[in-house]
C-alpha cells in the first residue's frame, strides 16, 4: 500500500458523552452547551484486510466551536500507522447519523513512510463516520481512514466539515468489526 493510500483512512479519540440537544421555538440549545457529538471506538479492517484500532470523542458546542480527540493505529501492510489528533470541527447530519470530523495532528508515531510534512503535528486531518444503530437488526457502524491536507480536494479541516462529502453506497468507509459509534 502506498503512503497516500495508507494516509487516506484513520480515526480516534475519547470524550465523555454529553446530553443530546433539544429544540424549542426554533432555537437550538442543549444541556451543558453541547449541540452535537460523535463518540466511539473499536476496530475495522482497512481495505478489508488490515486491522485498525480507533477511538473518537468529538463535541460541537452551541456556540459552534468543536473539541475532542481521535486516534487511529494499526499495521497497514508492514507500515505502522499511529496518529492522534485534536478536533477543531464537527458536522453532523441527524437524519442519516453521519458525522464529519476535522482537526489537527497532535502526535504522529507512525513509520517514516507516514512522516511527510502533511502528517506532522499541527497539520489538518479529517475523517467521517456513520452510526447505524445498535442491536441485531442494525448494520455495522462505519468509519473512514484519515485524510490529510489536499486529500479529496480539501485543504483544511474546516473545508472538509463544511463540504460534508459522502459518496454513494458508503464508498471508502469500513464497517466496524468490533466496537460502536454514536452520532447525536
Amino acid at each position: 500500500m502506498t503512503c497516500a493510500a495508507a494516509a487516506a483512512a484513520l480515526a480516534v479519540g475519547c470524550d465523555t458523552p454529553q446530553e443530546a440537544p433539544a429544540e424549542a421555538a426554533g432555537v437550538r440549545f442543549s444541556l451543558n452547551g453541547v449541540a452535537a457529538q460523535a463518540t466511539g471506538g473499536g476496530e475495522y479492517l482497512l481495505a478489508g484486510e488490515f486491522p485498525m484500532q480507533f477511538a473518537l470523542g468529538a463535541v460541537q458546542h452551541a456556540n459552534g466551536l468543536a473539541a475532542g480527540q481521535f486516534h487511529q493505529k494499526g499495521d497497514v501492510g508492514g507500515t505502522w500507522v499511529d496518529v492522534t489528533g485534536s478536533v477543531t470541527c464537527l458536522a453532523v447530519d441527524p437524519a442519516t447519523n453521519r458525522a464529519w470530523i476535522g482537526g489537527v495532528v497532535s502526535a504522529n508515531r507512525s513509520d517514516p513512510d507516514l512522516q511527510e510534512d502533511i502528517h506532522q503535528p499541527g497539520r489538518d486531518v479529517w475523517f467521517r463516520v456513520v452510526d447505524y444503530g445498535q442491536g441485531d437488526a442494525a448494520a455495522a457502524d462505519r468509519t473512514t481512514f484519515l485524510g490529510f491536507e489536499g486529500a479529496a480536494g480539501f485543504v483544511t479541516s474546516e473545508d472538509y466539515c463544511a463540504g460534508r462529502p459522502w459518496p454513494d453506497d458508503d464508498a471508502r468507509t469500513h464497517p466496524l468489526t468490533g466496537g460502536n459509534l454514536q452520532v447525536k
